[in-house]
C-alpha cells in the first residue's frame, strides 16, 4: 500500500514563538500531531489530520497552514471552542519550553461520534501522542480510537510529555504503558524519559518498552543521536547529525514523521506488514534512523517547526 494514508490524531494549536528581532512574538501554527502531519505531507506521504480546529482567527490560520502543506482535513472537526495557545521560550542552547492557554479550548473536546469513520479509506497507519492523549475529556475518545485501530493499521506513538499540563509523571507513565501494549512504532525523547522515569538509563527503558509489545522503539538523545531496538532483537545506536541549532521546536515531531515516511516507502505500514515490521533487519533499522535523524537535524537548523521536504533531505544527503 505505497499510497496508503497515514492518519494523525491530536492537537493543532498556535505557538507564540519569539520573533528574530526585539521582544516580539510571532503566531506559528503548531501542536505536535499537526507538526507530524505537515512533516509527513512534505515528505510525500498522504497525511490525514484528525483535529478539532476552531473557526476563529487563529483556527483559520492553522487550517490554511495545514492545507497549504497538503495535509488532508476532510476528517477534521470544525470546532466551536477557541484555539489553544502555546507560548514558547527558547533557551540559549536552542531548547524550547512551553506555557499554555488551554482551558476549554478546541483540541480537548473530542467525542466518540466525532471520530466515527475517522479511519475510513486506505489508511495504513495512525500516529498520536502528546497532550491530546492525556487531556480530558477528549483523551478517552482518542485512546479508544487508537486501541480500536490497532487491529487494522500500524499504530505509531510519541508520549511527547508536557510536564506543565500532564500532572503526575507516575499517572502519565501508567497511561504510556497502556498505549505501548497496542503500539507498533514508538518514539520517545531522553527528555521525556527523564520526566517519566528519572534516573533510569535510556537503555533500560528501551528493553522494558520493547518487551511490552511494540515492533520498534526509538529513544532520541538530542545531539547525541538515537538509540533503538526491535521486537526481533536488533539493537542500534546512531550518531547525531552535526548542525547549528536555531531551536528544537518540531524536531521530535519531524523525527516521528520521517521514521513513518521511511516505513511507508519500504511498504512496512499496515496490518498485513506487521510481521515484516517486527522482523526489520539491522541495516534497514539503521537506514530508517539515519533518515529520521537527518530530517530532525534540518528542522533544528531552522526557526520554529519547519520540517524538510523530501527534496531537502535528498540535497542534504548528496552534499554530506
Amino acid at each position: 500500500m505505497e499510497n496508503g494514508v497515514v492518519a494523525v490524531a491530536g492537537e493543532a494549536l498556535v505557538d507564540m514563538v519569539p520573533a528574530p528581532v526585539g521582544d516580539y512574538f510571532e503566531a506559528a501554527p503548531g501542536g505536535s500531531p499537526a507538526n507530524v502531519a505537515v512533516a509527513l505531507a512534505r515528505l510525500g506521504v498522504p497525511a490525514r489530520l484528525l483535529a478539532r480546529i476552531a473557526d476563529d482567527m487563529l483556527g483559520r490560520r492553522i487550517r490554511d497552514h495545514l492545507t497549504g502543506n497538503g495535509v488532508q482535513l476532510d476528517h477534521a472537526v470544525a470546532a466551536t471552542e477557541p484555539t489553544t495557545l502555546a507560548m514558547v521560550a527558547v533557551g540559549p542552547d536552542g531548547g524550547a519550553s512551553y506555557d499554555f492557554r488551554f482551558d476549554g479550548t478546541a483540541d480537548w473536546q473530542w467525542t466518540a461520534a466525532e471520530l466515527d469513520g475517522a479511519l475510513d479509506g486506505p489508511v495504513v497507519a495512525l500516529h498520536s501522542g502528546s497532550l491530546a492523549l492525556t487531556m480530558p475529556p477528549g483523551a478517552a475518545a482518542l485512546r479508544e480510537l487508537v486501541s480500536r485501530a490497532a487491529g487494522s493499521v500500524t499504530i505509531s506513538y510519541d508520549p511527547n510529555c508536557r510536564p506543565l499540563l500532564m500532572g503526575d509523571p507516575a499517572g502519565v507513565l501508567a497511561g504510556v504503558h497502556e498505549l505501548l501494549a497496542v503500539a507498533d512504532v514508538v518514539k520517545v525523547s531522553a527528555e521525556d524519559l527523564e520526566w517519566l522515569l528519572p534516573g533510569t538509563r535510556p537503555e533500560q527503558v528501551l528493553e522494558d518498552w520493547i518487551a511490552r509489545g511494540p515492533a520498534v522503539v526509538a529513544v532520541t538523545l538530542g545531539g547525541d543521536g538515537v538509540l533503538a531496538g526491535t521486537a526481533s532483537g536488533v539493537r542500534s545506536r546512531r550518531p547525531g547529525v552535526p548542525v547549528t541549532v536555531v531551536d528544537t521546536v518540531g524536531a521530535g515531531d519531524t523525527f516521528s514523521a520521517a521514521l513513518l515516511a521511511g516505513l511507508h516507502r519500504r511498504g512496512l505500514l499496515g496490518a498485513a506488514a506487521r510481521p515484516a515490521l517486527r522482523a526489520v533487519d539491522a541495516e534497514t533499522l539503521d537506514a530508517l534512523l539515519d533518515e529520521a535523524a537527518l530530517a530532525a537535524a534540518i528542522t533544528c537548523s531552522r526557526r520554529g517547526a519547519d520540517p524538510p521536504t523530501a527534496d531537502d533531505l535528498e540535497s542534504r544527503r548528496s552534499t554530506a
